[in-house]
């Protein structure tokens, strides 16, 4: 009679596990080992931020050299 127990409880372990192997697989699998590496990588990354004048001065060139159209084209029906 005792094997009888042993083989339900190891039944209910395995639908245990069947139940939870989404949760468990999440956690433990690939998935998880890329996104804690992703997560490594992005702790090393810097922000750089550069206020320079000489790129304002660069789009402020950039943009007077545009061309322009007239206000007349545009209420034009075409």
């Amino acid at each position: 009679m005792g094997w009888l127990w042993i083989s339900l409880l190891a039944c209910a372990v395995a639908v245990l596990v069947t139940a939870e192997w989404p949760r468990l697989s999440s956690r433990t699998g690939m998935e998880a080992r890329r996104r804690r590496e992703r997560a490594r990588r992005k702790s090393q990354l810097k922000l750089l931020r550069s206020e320079s004048d000489e790129f304002e001065a660069a789009v402020q060139r950039d943009l007077a050299q545009l061309p322009v159209t007239k206000e007349q084209d545009r209420e034009r029906p075409g």
